[in-house]
C-alpha cells in the first residue's frame, strides 16, 4: 500500500501549530495527539493562507 503524499509541507504545518498554540503537543507526542478541533483549525488556517496568497497573485 502506498503512502499518500501530503499537500502541505511539514514546515507549514509546524508554523501553523505554533501559531495556534499546540506545537508542544505535536513536538512531544506527535500529530496523533492533537484534538480534532485543533486539526480542523490547522486546515482552516492553511486554507486562509492559500487564499491570501492566491489573492495577492491575482491582484498583480
Amino acid at each position: 500500500m502506498s503512502r499518500r503524499r501530503g499537500i502541505m509541507s511539514d514546515q507549514l504545518k509546524y508554523e501553523i501549530a505554533k501559531e495556534l498554540g499546540f506545537y508542544d503537543t505535536v513536538k512531544n507526542e506527535g500529530w496523533g495527539a492533537i484534538t480534532t478541533k485543533d486539526a480542523g483549525n490547522l486546515v482552516k488556517r492553511a486554507i486562509q493562507i492559500a487564499e491570501e496568497a492566491l489573492a495577492k497573485q491575482t491582484t498583480r
